[in-house]
C-alpha cells in the first residue's frame, strides 16, 4: 500500500545569484570562462587573432600543451602548426591561414567551417579536424570569434 506523507514548512526562496551585466562586459569577457572551462575542444580568439581562452581538450587535439601556455599567444605567429593536406605536409602560406575558419570568421564576420590539418608536436604526426567558428559582435564591430572543433 502506497504512503503519502504531507508536511506544512516555509516557502522555499532560492539566494540571488550574482548575475553578469553584459552591458558591461563585451562577448569576449562573457565567453572567456565558459571556453576555458569546456569539456568540448574549443577556442576563443580576439580580432587580433590572440588566443583569449583554450579549452584542455582542444589544447590536446591541436597539440598547444596547456591551456596556460596557449592563452595569451598568437594564433597566426606559429602556435598552431597548420600543415597542408598533401603526403609532404608542408606548412601552410600566410595567404592560406588567412582562410582558415577562426581567421575567415573575424574578417568576414560570418560564420566559418573547414578541415584543418595539425601538426602534433610531440609524435611527428598530423590530425585533421573539423572547424566550426563564429564571429563575436560588439556594437555591430567584430571583436574575436569563437570556435569548435572535431576530430576527423
Amino acid at each position: 500500500m502506497a504512503h503519502v506523507e504531507l508536511s506544512i514548512s516555509e516557502a522555499f526562496v532560492p539566494e540571488a545569484r550574482a548575475t553578469l551585466q553584459p552591458e558591461r562586459l563585451g562577448s569576449l569577457e562573457l565567453w572567456e570562462p565558459t571556453v576555458a572551462a569546456a569539456g568540448e575542444p574549443c577556442m576563443l580568439i580576439n580580432s587580433e587573432m590572440v588566443i583569449v581562452a583554450i579549452s584542455e581538450s582542444a589544447c590536446q587535439l591541436l597539440g598547444l600543451g596547456s591551456p596556460a601556455d596557449a592563452t595569451g599567444e598568437s594564433l597566426v605567429e606559429g602556435v598552431l602548426r597548420l600543415v597542408d593536406f598533401t603526403q609532404a605536409r608542408t606548412e601552410l602560406p600566410d595567404t592560406e591561414i588567412d582562410k582558415i575558419p577562426p581567421v575567415l570568421a573575424i574578417s568576414s564576420g560570418r560564420l566559418a567551417r573547414g578541415l584543418l590539418r595539425v601538426q602534433s608536436g610531440t609524435e611527428g604526426g598530423a590530425a585533421t579536424v573539423d572547424a566550426i567558428a563564429t564571429p563575436l559582435h560588439d556594437d555591430g564591430e567584430v571583436t574575436g570569434s569563437l570556435t569548435f572543433f572535431c576530430e576527423v
